[in-house]
């Protein structure tokens, strides 16, 4: 089984979505086998992300809000202030994931963090993210290249929820969205990442067998 060190936090404040995004790529495209894992959190002004499978009639009403596409599998969704994003800039090989074992630990996080606020939830195989009550809680969108993961999970904390209303979210017409302030949970982005990290870290550093073939994927609910 590999032993694997905590990956670096780094707090980024509140920043646009398409610099964050091109460092992620460049920091992938640069690191090598002993490059250490990283995690990023951060908050981004509005914007909807569209991945590369996004189809174009699930932009109900954009609007004023600029829409990035971007390259990660699945459809729209929104980032804005009051949701916190995490970014896991993981080697996968080496911790021995899988792309959706990584999806099912990120999951995972989100839930125990919830249940630590007596909230139940869970996750849902055919619609990767986390749910409360058949409400979306909970994002996921990652990318993996060269063995490596980047994008990450949105955490719907304190946001505004009307821009969710001119999209189908994740290509889901209908689809609720909802946020921790809500159901008890976290009320700011500081007690939200403050709370997530050490449930992100545990999923992260549970060891397993080596795998292979993580090549290039995307996937995304």
């Amino acid at each position: 089984m590999n032993v694997v060190t905590d990956p670096l936090l780094r707090y980024l404040g509140r920043r646009d979505y398409r610099p964050v995004w091109h460092e992620m790529q460049a920091f992938t495209d640069g690191r090598d086998a002993t490059t250490p894992d990283e995690l990023w959190l951060v908050e981004h002004p509005p914007v909807f992300t569209q991945g590369m499978n996004g189809r174009p009639e699930h932009l109900l009403d954009p609007g004023d809000i600029p829409v990035v596409a971007v390259d990660r599998g699945g459809q729209v969704t929104y980032h804005g202030p009051g949701q916190m994003v995490a970014y896991p800039l993981i080697d996968l090989r080496r911790r021995g994931l899988g792309i959706r074992e990584l999806v099912q630990r990120l999951e995972f996080a989100v839930i125990d963090l919830l249940a630590s606020y007596g909230i139940e939830a869970i996750g849902r195989r055919d619609a990767p993210g986390v749910y409360v009550n058949g409400c979306k809680i909970a994002s996921l969108g990652l990318r993996v290249r060269r063995g490596c993961s980047y994008h990450g999970l949105s955490l719907n904390v304190d946001l505004d929820l009307a821009p969710f209303s001119r999209i189908n979210p994740c290509g889901y017409p209908g689809l609720e969205v909802i946020r921790t302030a809500d159901v008890g949970g976290p009320a700011t982005w500081d007690e939200a990442a403050s709370a997530l990290v050490p449930h992100l870290l545990r999923q992260l550093a549970r060891p397993t067998a080596p795998v292979t073939g993580t090549g290039t994927e995307e996937i995304h609910a």
